[in-house]
This record gives C-alpha cells, structure tokens and sequence, in this order.
C-alpha cells in the first residue's frame, strides 16, 4: 500500500512544474518517499482524534486549502521533515505545501472510491504501523 502512495505523491507532485524544478533530479525519488511517509504518519497521528481511518479520509476529502487543521498538521511534518532530513530550501519545501491539499483530496477520494481498489481504506488502516489490529474497529470504515 505504500507503494501506491508514493505513486500517488509522484504523480502529484510531478504535475507542479514549480516543485520539479525546484527540487534536485537527484532527490526527487527520496522526496516522493519522505513525503508519502509523512502522510502516512500525519494520518495515523490524527485517526484516533478523527474516529479512525474513515474520518481522516472524510476530513482531508471535505479539507478545502491548507485551512484544515488536519491538513496543516500533515504539511507541517511535511515541511519540517523535508527541510530536516533532506536539505531542502525554503522554496521546495513551500511548493510542495502549496501542493499539498489537492494531494491529500485526492488520496481521500481515490482511498473512498469502490471503483479503485488501489489505495482503501483497510489498506491504509492496515499501513499505518498495524493499529488497525490493535485498535480493532477504530479503522474501520
């Protein structure tokens, strides 16, 4: 599953012209993985808070900009981590925040979409460190 979230933030991400040039060639793939990660733990951050996997979803689909304080969660470690760990400039960092409401929208939608079965939301219940075994229900749906 985490897999297809790197994807998804690649092809995301690789859409914004600012951020592809911004970023160096050679840490594009690294950056895809930092940032596919630190949504990933955003989310299960946020899920007990939310009712689970289904609210982080619900929240981050309904997130309209980078208001949602959920939102702004996840792109502040975005950011931090980016600038952190990889040596970003401000610049990067600030694109890919930039870009990254429409990125989560469209997790939520692809993860609550029966028609793709790519990323769901059992998937992602179940990537999130196995909470989901722990913490029974609380990912479900």
């Amino acid at each position: 599953m985490f897999d297809q979230v790197v994807s998804l933030v690649k092809e995301h991400l690789n859409n914004h012209p600012e951020i592809t040039q911004a970023v160096p060639a050679g840490q594009q793939e690294q950056v895809h993985e930092e940032v596919a990660r630190q949504i990933t733990q955003g989310m299960a951050q946020e899920a007990p808070s939310q009712g689970g996997i289904g609210g982080v979803l619900s929240q981050l689909q309904h997130a309209a900009g980078s208001g949602s304080p959920l939102t702004g969660a996840i792109s502040g470690g975005i950011v931090s981590a980016l600038g952190n760990k990889l040596g970003l400039p401000p610049a990067a960092t600030g694109a890919i925040a930039g870009a990254l409401p429409g990125l989560l929208q469209k997790l939520a939608s692809k993860a609550n979409d029966p028609n793709d079965s790519s990323i769901t939301p059992d998937g992602l219940g179940g990537m999130l460190g196995g909470l989901g075994d722990k913490l029974g229900g609380l990912f479900g749906k």
